[in-house]
């Protein structure tokens, strides 16, 4: 009875190894089943739908940033906005103090004033000239006339020899004086001829410095050029200001897109006009934008670098490069959630619609890239002009008046 037990309890081990390691076979078949089954589906995935896409998250949203300097000098008298602060265009943001730019400006108006005067002055003198040489012409008219009567009665002894003489040596010397004024009358009429007191080339000088005056004090009240949002805001009151110095931006948000930057073997089938999917981490993976490719990037980004490869160094490695794509956004999806620049996005553009041509991009110039307000800000000037023109003329109206230079 003993020995039966002692083999039965030495048979036990050897079965619960065999369940084992029945066990772990069932177990080891299940996973490599499953690993299969996964490996064929996600083949089966991408050979019908994930090979399509071209992902990345190298994405995000870009704008325009519209620097906004000074384009005179002065000092800061009175900033109107700051960051985050919503302007429309043609508002004044900045105000100078305008000082230095109102002296200029009187004293671009007396010159101008002055300039005329002197036009005025030489027409007057061309105008005298003009008179003495037909004066001096009818007296060596007469002169002549008289000395060809002496020679016609000399033979009978009517006049003498001596007065034969005398009357040669005027005509000689009325010719020279003649001579002298019809130079001088052709000098002062090379000041004036052709031109009036108002399109004379020396008036023409002090009209131009005249609105550039005009100019410096009208910018002395600086406007925003677009309408955005303010951003980096660096000017304060009481600061002097030189043209081209930086005081803000102002960021249009009505006009985004997305720059994704593909890897190159990435873009084999893409082509603008395909439509494209984005998420912004702003919103989560729930909020999906929708857009188009707009074009793809003249060269890699490198080629752009501040410190472009040369490859021909010999230190040669090589580096799958990536290529900006411009997505262009929905205006609509933009107004219900607005966006900003720098904020990074994931894009997934469909490559099975056919697109069109890299070489015909769908960009073009919208018009956020032009703006009117400085194309008026001479207007003023030419009515003052006017102004300063007639008020100093010789010959004007009892209804001329002096203008009024205080008007900006």
């Amino acid at each position: 009875m003993n020995d039966t037990q002692t083999v039965l309890n030495k048979l036990k081990p050897r079965a619960g190894f065999r369940e084992r390691r029945q066990s772990r076979g069932r177990r080891l078949r299940l996973v490599t089943v499953t690993a299969l089954v996964l490996g064929l589906a996600y083949l089966a995935y991408w050979r019908g739908y994930s090979h399509r896409f071209a992902v990345t998250n190298d994405a995000y949203v870009t704008g325009n940033l519209t620097p906004l300097k000074a384009q005179t000098g002065g000092t800061v008298a009175d900033v109107r906005v700051d960051d985050t602060q919503f302007v429309q265009r043609g508002d004044v943001l900045v105000r100078l103090d305008g000082l230095e730019a109102e002296v200029a400006f009187e004293k671009a108006a007396a010159n101008l004033a002055d300039s005329v005067r002197q036009i005025e002055t030489q027409f007057s003198q061309a105008e005298t000239l003009r008179q003495k040489l037909a004066a001096k012409e009818a007296k060596l008219q007469r002169s002549r006339r008289d000395l060809a009567r002496f020679h016609s009665v000399a033979a009978d002894g009517a006049v003498s020899a001596q007065q034969i003489e005398d009357s040669e040596f005027q005509v000689r010397e009325q010719e020279a004086d003649a001579r002298q004024t019809r130079a001088e009358l052709e000098g002062a009429e090379a000041l004036v001829r052709n031109t009036t007191p108002a399109d004379n080339p020396k008036v023409l000088q002090t009209i131009a410095a005249f609105k550039q005056a005009y100019l410096d004090k009208v910018r002395q009240e600086i406007v925003a050029p677009v309408s955005g949002f303010v951003a980096k805001r660096s000017i304060q009151p009481g600061e002097q200001v030189r043209p081209e110095t930086p005081l803000m931006a102002i960021v249009p948000l009505d006009y985004l897109w997305i720059e994704a930057n593909f890897l190159e073997n990435e873009l084999t089938h893409v082509r603008p006009g395909q439509p494209v999917e984005i998420t912004v981490d702003l919103y989560g993976s729930d909020t999906v934008y929708h857009g188009e490719v707009l074009g793809l990037g003249a060269g890699t980004g490198s080629v752009f670098g501040l410190l472009p490869p040369n490859n021909a160094t010999g230190n040669y490695i090589h580096i799958v490069e990536r290529v900006p794509v411009r997505i262009g956004l929905r205006a609509d999806e933009l107004q219900a959630k607005p966006l900003r620049p720098g904020l990074s996005a994931v894009v997934r553009i469909d490559t099975r619609h056919p697109g069109r041509s890299v070489l015909k991009p769908l960009t073009t110039t919208p018009s956020a890239y032009k703006t009117e307000v400085y194309d008026r800000q001479l207007e003023g000037a030419e009515v003052l002009i006017r102004q300063i023109i007639e008020a100093n003329r010789v010959h004007k109206s009892p209804k001329d008046s002096a203008p009024d230079t205080r008007h900006s």
